[in-house]
């Protein structure tokens, strides 16, 4: 909880420059989809950590289930990315909710 508050704190300061450069949702779930399928790039790495972005976003306006379902997906990446589990092991769902919560 601590570490959330301090995430927070940081990222507020550096709210505006953030907001610029965070792509859109769509672009999110094309980026993980094309992640997911081939999950050792540079690209995805960077996903990663512009996700994280995107659910400090969502938190602060308190849309939990998109942050949620952001999470959600963020996992799915860092597994891929991290432990090579290719997308043929996924059902899909994840991405029904990022559409559905955001």
């Amino acid at each position: 909880m601590k570490l959330l508050i301090f995430l927070h704190l940081i990222f507020l300061l550096f709210e505006q420059s953030f907001a610029e450069n965070i792509s859109t949702k769509t672009e999110i779930l094309k980026k993980s989809k094309n992640c997911l399928n081939d999950p050792q790039k540079q690209i995805c790495k960077d996903l990663i950590l512009e996700m994280e972005k995107t659910q400090i976003l969502e938190f602060e306006q308190d849309r939990f289930k998109c942050q949620s379902s952001l999470l959600g997906l963020q996992t799915q990446l860092i597994e891929a990315y991290f432990f090579d589990k290719r997308s043929k092991n996924r059902d899909g769902k994840i991405f029904s909710y990022v559409i559905k919560n955001c």
